[in-house]
C-alpha cells in the first residue's frame, strides 16, 4: 500500500528539481514568472489580454498557455501581438515543471520582463506542482461563490495574490461577498493581498498592474 506514496514522492521530487532549474533560467535572464491559476472560466485569458494592453510599451511579456485541448486562448494572446506558446496536456489537469522546461526551448527570454504561465483551469492539481515560477496569482470569479478558499485550501494557501474577478457582475451576484471571500482566505493563514477587478470594464486593474510592477522590481533588485 506504500508504493503509490513512494511513486508520488518521487514524481514531486523530480518535478521540484526541474522547477529549480527553470527558476535559475528565469533569474539569469531577469524575467519574473507569474503562475495564473483558477477554475475554468474565471477569466485568466481576459485578464492577460487587458494586462497586455495596459503594459504595452512599458514591460515586454510572453505567455505559456496550458489547456487540455485547443489553442483558443493562445490565439487570443497572439492576436494582441505577444508571443504565446501552447501546451496541450490531453488528460493531464495541470502543468508540471518538465512541460515548462520543454516550452522554454521555444520561448526566447532575452529582453523579456514578465512570463505569464496560464495554468490549466483546475482548483486542485496545479497547486501541487512547482513550475519554477516566482509568484502565484489565484483568480476567484464572483460567479463561483465566496467559499472557494475554504473548499480548495491547498490552491488558496499557495496564492501570493487572490484576484476577485468579474466584479462588473456583482450587481447580479447577490450571494457573493468579497468580505466573506477575504475572510476565508485569512482563515487559511494567508495574508496575501486581495485584488478585486474587472478585466472587461477596467475597474481595479491599477492595483493588479502595480502588483506586477512590484514583482518585477523585486526580481531586478
Amino acid at each position: 500500500m506504500a508504493v503509490p506514496v513512494k511513486v508520488m514522492h518521487g514524481l514531486l521530487a523530480e518535478n521540484d528539481r526541474i522547477a529549480r532549474h527553470n527558476r535559475e533560467h528565469f533569474d539569469r535572464h531577469g524575467v519574473v514568472a507569474i503562475n495564473l491559476m483558477s477554475s475554468p472560466g474565471a477569466g485568466k485569458t481576459a485578464l492577460l489580454e487587458a494586462s497586455i494592453e495596459a503594459l504595452r510599451g512599458e514591460l515586454d511579456v510572453a505567455v505559456i498557455v496550458g489547456d487540455l485541448e485547443t489553442d483558443n486562448d493562445a490565439r487570443r494572446i497572439r492576436a494582441r501581438g505577444v508571443p504565446a506558446l501552447q501546451i496541450t496536456t490531453g488528460a493531464a489537469c495541470h502543468l508540471d515543471a518538465a512541460m515548462i522546461h520543454d516550452a522554454l526551448h521555444h520561448t526566447p527570454l532575452e529582453g523579456l520582463d514578465i512570463l505569464f504561465i496560464e495554468n490549466v483551469g483546475n482548483l486542485v492539481c496545479p497547486a501541487s506542482f512547482d513550475l519554477g515560477q516566482h509568484r502565484n496569482a489565484v483568480l476567484l470569479s464572483v460567479t463561483e461563490g465566496d467559499d472557494k478558499p475554504a473548499k480548495y485550501p491547498v490552491m488558496f494557501r499557495a496564492a501570493d495574490a487572490m484576484l476577485v474577478t468579474k466584479t462588473d457582475l456583482l450587481p447580479c451576484m447577490e450571494d457573493f461577498s468579497e468580505q466573506r471571500a477575504s475572510a476565508a482566505l485569512r482563515q487559511l493563514g494567508n495574508a496575501a493581498p486581495v485584488l478585486p477587478l474587472s478585466a472587461r470594464r477596467g475597474g481595479g486593474m491599477d492595483a493588479w498592474l502595480d502588483w506586477l510592477r512590484a514583482a518585477k522590481r523585486e526580481r531586478r533588485a
